[in-house]
């Protein structure tokens, strides 16, 4: 039976960076990551379309918290102790800089997630930890002096262990033989799956808009891109993320309305409306956009609201004008599936929060086994806030690990 101090289950982004600092902080420890694939690091790689979304340029722990759908509360003591300034500092140090987009995403200055891979690797081998591929461990036991391990190929015994297996049922089940809650697993991040004339040819189309779930208090506002198979952007992520369970127990068949104005409602819309009819009668209603969307998708809400594009401004009766507001402002349509977001899979589900000691990241349960990453019931919207939740649980882990 191979003996180690501590042993990491998942060779993702959590446990290299637990297992790095771990070894940091005591070098002396016996540590080694067990992955069950042939490669490391695999999501680390396509994350970001191939150049890793580290994390996000929000360095306040009380703003940062609210990017995340399940875990707000728990994870603001946490983030107090390391937060994303701190993410920038770790890779700073280890020769890796990074750099913030317009839209808050930070980036290797490289443009590769192949940067962070080595550095992981790098440290790794610095500190000696071993990293065994296609152990996949099939059972988790508590010893008199700690925890066993079993693989296919091997027994092993640790005084530690940290899990950040991501969303294993495999794991999952175990744990919960265990005596853990696992709340049940469901989609996260994804695309709305919509079949209407009123969009069918305008894939590629971006506005600001607020979207609404028909029925429920889920609202969320942002860009809203239209795609061949229906709706995409922020303002559809950040409804499939609040709303993961509600739309999950819909069966993802649901209505949800749109304000093309993001935040107008309609008599404002209408009064504006009257503005435009005022100021440039003679104009065809449909030959330009008056509110800065692309004028495609102003074409398509003007013949939705049954109006003629070739019709002037001057001619717009009462009723036309209302019925043109009523478009812009809460036009419905009905979702009909989803589909993933790019390469996130990302879901909602895991370990029952209430069973972690947010201080440490140890199980209140199963004392010597700790959790860090998406094998808890944490999660968040795109943009880096998943990475920074693996930086910052498997730093605190790492300082009791390393005792």
């Amino acid at each position: 039976m191979k003996q180690y101090d501590v042993i990491i289950i998942g060779g993702g982004a959590a446990g290299f960076f637990t297992a790095i600092n771990t070894a940091q902080i005591n070098p002396k420890l016996k540590i080694a990551i067990f992955e069950r694939g042939r490669e490391v690091l695999t999501k680390v790689r396509i994350s970001g379309g191939g150049r890793c979304n580290v994390t996000h340029a929000c360095f306040e722990p009380n703003e940062l918290v609210k990017f995340y759908p399940r875990g707000e509360k728990e994870l603001r003591g946490p983030f107090h102790t390391f937060c994303s300034g701190d993410t920038i500092e770790w890779f700073e140090k280890r020769g890796v800089n990074l750099k913030i987009e317009e839209d808050g995403r930070m980036f290797p200055v490289t443009d590769s997630s192949q940067t962070i891979i080595d550095c992981f690797i790098t440290e790794t081998q610095k500190y000696g930890i071993e990293v065994l591929t296609g152990q996949s461990v099939q059972s988790l036991f508590h010893a008199t002096d700690g925890w066993k391990i079993e693989t296919p190929q091997d027994q092993f015994k640790a005084s530690k262990i940290l899990i950040a297996a991501g969303s294993n049922p495999k794991i999952w089940d175990m744990l919960h033989e265990l005596g853990h809650t696992i709340v049940p697993a469901v989609p996260s991040l994804f695309t709305f799956n919509i079949n209407d004339t009123r969009i069918k040819d305008l894939p590629g189309v971006s506005a600001q808009a607020s979207v609404m779930v028909n029925g429920t208090k889920l609202e969320a506002s942002g860009p809203l891109l239209i795609t061949h198979w229906g709706m995409s952007g922020p303002a559809i992520l950040k409804l499939s993320a609040w709303g993961a369970r509600i739309l999950a127990d819909k069966n993802y068949q649901f209505g949800i309305t749109v304000n093309w104005l993001d935040h107008a409602d309609s008599e404002e819309a209408e009064t504006i409306l009257k503005s435009i009819k005022s100021d440039q009668p003679k104009k065809s209603v449909g030959s330009k956009s008056p509110f800065g969307f692309p004028n495609r998708l102003w074409e398509s809400i003007v013949k939705s609201a049954q109006i003629s594009s070739e019709l002037k401004w001057a001619d717009m009766n009462k009723a036309q004008l209302q019925a043109l507001a009523t478009a812009l402002t809460s036009a419905k349509f009905s979702v009909n599936g989803k589909s993933t977001f790019k390469e996130e899979f990302v879901t909602a589900g895991g370990i029952d929060l209430k069973e972690v000691n947010f201080k440490t990241m140890e199980s209140k349960l199963l004392p010597g086994i700790f959790f860090a990453g998406e094998i808890l019931d944490i999660d968040a919207i795109t943009g880096g806030f998943n990475f920074q939740n693996a930086w910052t649980g498997g730093f605190i882990a790492a300082k009791s690990l390393s005792i």
